[in-house]
């Protein structure tokens, strides 16, 4: 039985930050595939950050520079630290694990993707 639960979101001013959490139960994140996600309204669904091996990091264009996908020292949390955010950022984000690998080039497609949370809002204005 594994769950995702994602918290940390709210509403924030442009400009501002906000650190995402995501904590698993049944599953470690060491040595896995991990991943944040966003979803707006009307939009496709697009990957934000990736992380594999605890250490192989991957952003979407948007956000590189501006977010930082991480682990906490025991593997159970993932985080993403927001920081200018922009109204655009606007999204239902989530996070997703998968317990084997993924290729480099499908990380931040989603697809590949076993576990899911169920987001966490975040509303820049």
């Amino acid at each position: 039985h594994v769950q995702l639960v994602e918290s940390g979101g709210g509403s924030v001013q442009a400009g501002g930050s906000l650190r995402l959490s995501c904590s698993a139960s049944g599953l470690s994140f060491s040595s896995r595939c991990v991943g944040w996600f966003r979803q707006a309204p009307g939009k496709e669904r697009e990957g934000v950050a990736s992380i594999a091996d605890t250490s192989s990091t991957d952003y979407a264009g948007s956000v590189k520079g501006r977010f930082t996908i991480s682990l906490d020292n025991a593997k159970s949390t993932v985080f993403l630290q927001m920081n200018s955010l922009r109204p655009d950022d606007t999204a239902m984000y989530y996070c997703a694990a998968h317990v084997e690998r993924i290729s480099p080039y499908l990380r931040l497609t989603g697809r590949e993707y076993k576990y899911w949370g169920q987001g966490t809002q975040v509303t820049v204005s």
